[in-house]
């Protein structure tokens, strides 16, 4: 019985874990200069330097704007 109990919190939680009605990115809309999909995801050209081609509109350190969101949502410790 236990071992039922189990497997279904990990089934539960991992349904959970992917429902992606609660990721943050799901309601972002990016602006049409976003051309580059990565993952799924719109970046802008000159991704790979953030701080000069993003932070305008992601924010001085990337941490998301009233217009954009974080950064680290998506990429973690990367930035």
């Amino acid at each position: 019985m236990l071992k039922k109990l189990i497997f279904l919190f990990v089934l539960a939680f991992l349904i959970i874990s992917c429902d992606k009605s609660t990721d943050p990115q799901s309601n972002y809309n990016p602006p049409d200069d976003h051309t580059i999909s990565k993952e799924g995801v719109m970046h802008k050209p000159g991704l790979s330097d953030p701080e000069e081609n993003c932070a305008s509109c992601h924010g001085s350190e990337l941490r998301g704007s009233e217009t954009a969101p974080s950064c680290y949502e998506c990429h973690g410790k990367e930035w």
